[in-house]
């Protein structure tokens, strides 16, 4: 039986380590997660969603402020004689001391087809740059930011209205899939590291508070893609108030079949940003630098997401007022 330490924090992670659980060639001996954080109006304590498994399964927990700088988490670790350590999403980088603890090696599970997304953001990134496929890859981690030698790959195609949290999803199954599957081939020296090529690297950094802000001059593609790619934070202005744009659909063919109406329609070209029709059971068209955008799932500030209908209907939104 493998020991395993698993290093991870959000819910993306969730799987991975469920599933390691839950195979009996494995036996997880300890989680590091982040420490607890402050969420909510009571700034209540809450654990990560890895803690809260861990502590379900009652496994032991580590939760270092710094984990590179903690003699006491450093110490149990190296005590734990670990086969692998098993890196999904934890939110720190690993000292070299960390990497050379456990017997066959630091495992991380990213979100990206590397050496492509390098970085704390692939999911999100990749969707914002209009990407078609996305994937996972397990690499043997070393020193640098996702630079390791890669192990097994694999793909998934992405779809023209899929958001960060639907395929984050979707690449959480495959993770603790393509884990499992990683760690008893690599014990048993079956499977032989691949270096990354640096040359075709591409990185998907922290994202910032004003890559959320929507830009109407921009082409409407690109504008749908940010949407769903930093879903579901995306803001606007309207009426003088902020306005979240949490799902668009583009009136490009390609739409699912319930938005083959927008295709048969023709509008006014008018500025970026504008409302140039409102479509029954739909909602709001809005002009961007090329193209158009339905306003499919929107929240204005103070209130619960409501459907573009609803927010056209509702608010008697009328044709000519505008965004941004």
């Amino acid at each position: 039986m493998l020991k395993v330490v698993f290093f991870g924090t959000p819910q993306f992670a969730v799987r991975s380590l469920e599933a390691l659980i839950a195979d009996d060639r494995f036996t997880v001996v300890a989680a590091v997660t982040q420490p607890d954080k402050q969420r909510g109006r009571g700034n209540k304590l809450t654990p990560s969603p890895i803690k809260a498994v861990a502590l379900a399964h009652e496994i032991p927990v580590i939760q270092p402020d710094r984990i590179k700088k903690s003699i006491e988490a450093l110490a149990l670790l190296k005590s734990y004689q670990a086969d692998f350590f098993v890196v999904v999403a934890y939110g720190q980088l690993l000292s070299q001391e960390i990497l050379d603890m456990p017997t066959h090696g630091c495992i991380n599970g990213h979100g990206s087809l590397l050496p492509h997304y390098r970085g704390a953001a692939p999911i999100q990134w990749c969707l914002v740059r209009g990407e078609t496929q996305t994937g996972m890859t397990t690499m043997l981690m070393d020193i640098g930011m996702d630079t390791g030698t890669m192990l097994k790959k694999a793909t998934l195609d992405i779809g023209l209205l899929d958001n960060a949290h639907e395929l984050a999803e979707r690449l959480s199954e495959t993770s603790a899939d393509l884990i499992l599957q990683t760690l008893p081939q690599l014990a048993s020296g079956m499977l032989d590291p691949t270096p990354q090529d640096n040359d075709r690297a591409t990185y998907a950094p922290l994202i910032a508070k004003e890559d959320y802000f929507l830009d109407w001059s921009q082409p409407a593609i690109d504008i749908h893609n940010r949407v769903r790619g930093f879903y579901p934070h995306c803001t606007t202005q309207f009426r003088e108030a902020g306005l979240k744009i949490i799902a668009t659909v583009p009136c490009i063919p390609g739409v699912p079949d319930e938005y083959h109406a927008l295709l048969e329609q023709t509008f006014t070209p008018q500025a970026p940003g504008t409302i140039v029709a409102i479509i029954k059971n739909l909602g709001a068209i809005v002009q961007t630098f090329d193209g158009y955008l339905l306003l499919k799932e929107v929240q204005l500030a103070g209130k619960k997401a409501q459907s573009g209908w609803d927010f056209a209907n509702g608010g008697r939104v009328s044709i000519g007022e505008l965004l941004g």
